[in-house]
């Protein structure tokens, strides 16, 4: 990798947030113009992606500067999808306030902060210039995402498939996880309305979900093929049953734990008019799957069935914490192939 990168860190925001940036960044000639905005899942931090942040930055050191959110930690993760998204939003905005050179925005975000993104993309979506608040969108990077919520059958490995499991979790997961859980099991249909997740795959009267999110040049979803015991593998590749492809091993040994990798280009879907509260769930699986289709999707599936810390492929993914560097490999792919 060549002459280690000094690393600057900073935290100068009003309501928390961490830049980190290579110490050649303080020369005028040099300063990156991209900012990558890296979000945490529940319960999380921004020290859950640190490891990540000094990655890009020590090899990207004159491209990118990144911004650890922080604004939604802990069990302010608890509050919903929606209430997250716009903390983070303003928290974007502040950094682009504070940072003048920045013209252009990526965003890397780990379980539920790839829905809070979603969400915050949206809101700071400008259709007119179709750019994210004034910033050219190039990267959109979901980790271990549960697009699809996590109700359906096997899509929270952790309940073994049991659909009575299935089924009384969806009941009692708000008293754990507050209005993010009800979310996650689409059971917050308020005043008529679908629930949220199922909004959030078109352009409906709330905000701009698809058109926000079709402005990034490149969006990517990098999915837990097994030993996920949160995310299932459906939910985070945005695939059907029938559409999960056969794994047999690694593909390149420069990333031993990435088995498959595909580009799945956009299709042609409804309106979505027909969003209803009354919808079974397979029937919002299908739509959600639809919905996401509507824009192009490389797709990137993960194993850690060889480690002997596959238990914890949720976190190991991200590299969540030191000593889950087998998920090192799942980074270096990010960064090899960022568009910068």
């Amino acid at each position: 990798m060549g002459e280690e990168v000094p690393l600057i860190r900073t935290s100068e925001y009003t309501n928390g947030g961490t830049d980190v940036m290579s110490s050649s960044a303080m020369d005028a000639e040099s300063v990156p113009d991209h900012l990558v905005v890296m979000v945490h899942g529940i319960l999380g931090s921004s020290g859950d992606w640190e490891y990540a942040a000094n990655e890009f930055v020590k090899q990207m050191p004159d491209k990118v500067f990144v911004h650890c959110s922080e604004r939604n930690m802990y069990r302010l993760s608890l509050h919903g999808v929606d209430v997250m998204g716009e903390r983070l939003a303003e928290e974007v905005l502040e950094v682009i306030g504070e940072r003048p050179e920045i013209r252009k925005i990526s965003f890397i975000a780990h379980s539920i902060g790839g829905l809070v993104a979603r969400y915050a993309i949206a809101r700071l979506y400008r259709p007119h210039m179709k750019n994210i608040c004034g910033l050219e969108p190039i990267n959109f990077i979901a980790v271990a995402t549960p697009h699809l919520g996590s109700r359906g059958n096997k899509q929270v490995p952790l309940l073994l498939g049991f659909v009575r499991m299935e089924y009384f979790a969806s009941r009692v997961i708000h008293w754990l996880f507050g209005r993010a859980g009800r979310h996650l099991f689409l059971t917050d249909s308020e005043d008529g309305k679908p629930p949220l997740l199922l909004r959030m795959i078109t352009d409906s009267s709330d905000l701009p979900f698809i058109s926000a999110l079709r402005a990034f040049k490149h969006r990517v979803a990098y999915a837990n093929v097994d030993c996920d015991q949160v995310v299932g593998w459906r939910t985070s590749s945005i695939r059907r049953k029938d559409e999960l492809p056969k794994i047999d091993k690694c593909i390149n040994e420069k990333y031993p734990h990435v088995v498959h990798e595909e580009c799945v280009g956009a299709k042609e879907g409804g309106t979505y008019e027909d969003l209803t509260s009354d919808d079974d769930f397979e029937t919002m699986e299908e739509k959600m799957v639809n919905g996401l289709s509507r824009v192009s999707w490389k797709k990137v599936d993960v194993s850690f069935h060889n480690s002997l810390q596959w238990l914890f492929s949720h976190s190991i993914i991200q590299v969540k914490f030191s000593f889950m560097y087998e998920g090192a490999d799942v980074i270096q792919h990010m960064i090899d192939h960022f568009r910068t």
